[in-house]
């Protein structure tokens, strides 16, 4: 099993309060600040840019293929698209979602397709929603409810043919997947890959050679898992913090960035932010 050790690219102190849903996109890294309201990016080189300022905690991020960018209004249940500088309302989930969107990806056929989180992280006594579900968006906005009775579904990725949607299930401890129809319905659903006990998987993200590399901030240690179809572990990196997402980066998908704080509080983020994106040389 290989052993990797992450280098701190952007450091606590320079602006971030919690980074989610890292995407690569030409030359840079777009990822979502949620508590930052914001949709910022940054090249290999730690050069931030604030990309999109909000009004409200985005989630999920995606990239249709007119170029235009997809990300979610989390608390609010609606799924927005921005193009050419201008904000429009994408999608209504609010009769499909539970309580707060989660991670969001969007395809070649410019459908984008989203997880229902469940929990409430601003009431973290609040029992979990064991009944989540996964939206598929059309390009036209309407929504369907795809897949349904999940735990927790968090990180979200699409195989490079199109044919296979795998999730992450945090309270499942598992990665599940599922068929893409030419429809745009999921069938055959299974379990991709098992993890190690007290693997809690958060973002997720494909290599080039089809391993999924795993965000755990659970309590089986802070690190992140490469892992594939099947549960092997094949590497490893150890951190001194949490990883909350994960992204493949790099014109040949050479580098793995992580984005990382020392809590998911939001109290505690407010008195003292500490998210940070360490990169990982693969």
């Amino acid at each position: 099993m290989t052993a990797y050790t992450p280098r701190e690219l952007v450091g606590p102190g320079q602006g971030l309060r919690f980074t989610e849903s890292p995407r690569w996109r030409g030359d840079r890294l777009w990822f979502i600040d949620i508590h930052g309201n914001a949709i910022k990016s940054v090249g290999l080189g730690g050069d931030l840019r604030t990309e999109i300022e909000l009004p409200f905690k985005p989630n999920g991020l995606g990239f249709l293929p007119d170029g235009s960018v997809v990300f979610s209004d989390a608390l609010n249940l609606s799924m927005k698209r921005w193009q050419d500088g201008v904000s429009h309302d994408h999608a209504d989930l609010s009769a499909t979602c539970v309580f707060c969107l989660s991670d969001a990806i969007a395809d070649a056929q410019g459908r984008t397709w989203v997880s229902d989180i469940g929990y409430n992280f601003w009431n973290p006594d609040a029992a979990p929603a064991e009944t989540c579900v996964i939206a598929r968006i059309d390009p036209d906005g309407r929504v369907t409810k795809v897949a349904g009775n999940l735990r927790f579904p968090n990180g979200v990725v699409i195989t490079p043919d199109g044919s296979t949607l795998i999730i992450a299930e945090t309270n499942g401890f598992c990665l599940t997947a599922y068929d893409i129809g030419a429809d745009g319905s999921l069938s055959n659903q299974r379990v991709w890959a098992d993890l190690p006990e007290g693997v809690q998987p958060d973002g997720i993200c494909l290599d080039p050679e089809g391993a999924v590399w795993v965000a755990n901030p659970g309590e089986a240690g802070s690190k992140v898992l490469r892992v594939r179809e099947g549960g092997e572990v094949t590497a490893t990196v150890e951190l001194e913090t949490h990883a909350y997402a994960v992204a493949v980066a790099g014109a040949k998908g050479e580098k793995l960035v992580i984005c990382a704080s020392d809590s998911h509080d939001p109290a505690a983020i407010a008195a003292n932010p500490t998210a940070h994106l360490l990169i990982v040389d693969l």
